[in-house]
């Protein structure tokens, strides 16, 4: 019996965490039934999970009964930033400003590099759509190929990992998505910390080759200051 209450704990636990994070994912919020529909549960079931984010200010409920990530999610997300994307944004936002270009942050996550900073140029121009939250694979694609030299060298690992450790870059292209180009540097991270890259993002062959330097600074630059901030 005890070991059955803490199987339906568990259960209960992730089942709250999944809607907490549908509702960070939802900017125009969600009703309990769209929850449920989401989670293929009963509506009761989501409007318990709901109740007790609400409780807890995890959750707010607005005129309309639309539930949205409430003040308790973003006060608790900020006191455990890393300051890794503190330092980050600065830097994006120049790699952008330069190349008028998608610039972003991406960490490894297991077997996928997840965007954690992504800044898209101003203008008026075409855009590459690139979400915070995007995942890629870590075993292709420019972004994973950094993320896996920016760790130590393991057995059996690509060449072109090896490659990406001696230039300090890669460019692929068609490796991700049709007809984008992905150039990415690696990020020195201290110890402990997830490996990370800097990694531009476009359809454009002329601005391929012109970005490997500026990405390539942008990556020593926010190691320089990782290991500043730290000292």
């Amino acid at each position: 019996m005890a070991e059955g209450r803490r199987a339906d704990g568990a259960q209960t636990l992730e089942r709250g965490l999944l809607v907490l994070r549908m509702l960070a994912e939802s900017p125009g919020g969600l009703t309990a039934g769209e929850v449920a529909q989401r989670m293929e549960v009963h509506r009761s079931i989501a409007h318990r999970l709901l109740t007790a984010l609400t409780r807890q200010d995890f959750a707010n409920r607005d005129a309309q009964n639309r539930y949205h990530a409430g003040l308790a999610f973003f006060t608790l997300a900020e006191r455990v930033r890393p300051r890794l994307l503190d330092l980050a944004h600065p830097v994006l936002h120049e790699v952008t400003g330069e190349l008028d270009a998608t610039a972003c942050l991406v960490v490894a996550d297991n077997d996928h590099a997840v965007a954690v900073v992504v800044v898209e140029p101003s203008g008026p121009g075409p855009r590459f759509s690139y979400d915070v939250g995007n995942r890629d694979p870590l075993d292709r694609g420019a972004a994973g190929l950094a993320l896996l030299a920016a760790g130590p060298p393991r057995d059996g690992e690509p060449e072109r990992v090896r490659q990406v450790r001696e230039t300090g870059h890669l460019v692929t292209h068609n490796e991700v998505v049709d007809g984008a180009y992905g150039i990415a540097a690696p990020v020195a991270t201290p110890p402990g910390e997830r490996a990370a890259a800097v990694n531009v993002i476009t359809h454009r062959a002329d601005l391929a080759d012109r970005a490997i330097p500026v990405v390539t600074r942008a990556a020593e630059r926010i190691t320089r200051s990782l290991r500043g901030a730290g000292a």
